[in-house]
């Protein structure tokens, strides 16, 4: 899907949480803003700052322990208006996009696209 971005998203987090499937997870506070973006969990994994992840990443196994059904990396793609986006996977408010120009990748939220 293509997408024109219609108002300027700039990420407050500059190192993205990165995670490999099967890697432990400790999950934190769920993520509760005016954004309506559910389902995001504020999650460490070793080595790492805390990162924001969608709970469709987040498995448990059979003693409840959390770790990462897949990869996954929480980096951000700053836009401006009347960049053009390629979009992919969505997920709870926010799509995977690689910019047309430049081919920067990284999560954007939907709030600031217009399908094209």
């Amino acid at each position: 899907m293509r997408y024109l971005v219609i108002a300027p998203h700039r990420s407050e987090f500059p190192h993205p949480i990165t995670l490999a499937r099967g890697q432990a997870l400790q999950v934190g506070e769920r993520y509760q803003g005016p954004e309506g973006w559910d389902d995001w969990y504020l999650c460490e994994a070793a080595g790492q700052l805390p990162g924001w992840v969608p709970a469709q990443v987040i498995g448990r196994d059979g003693l409840g322990e959390a770790f990462a059904q897949e990869d996954y990396c929480a980096r951000e793609l700053d836009v401006d208006p009347d960049q053009e986006l390629a979009g992919g996977r969505v997920l709870n408010g926010w799509v995977w996009c690689v910019a047309v120009r430049g081919g920067r990748e990284g999560w954007v939220p939907l709030r600031v696209l217009q399908v094209v």
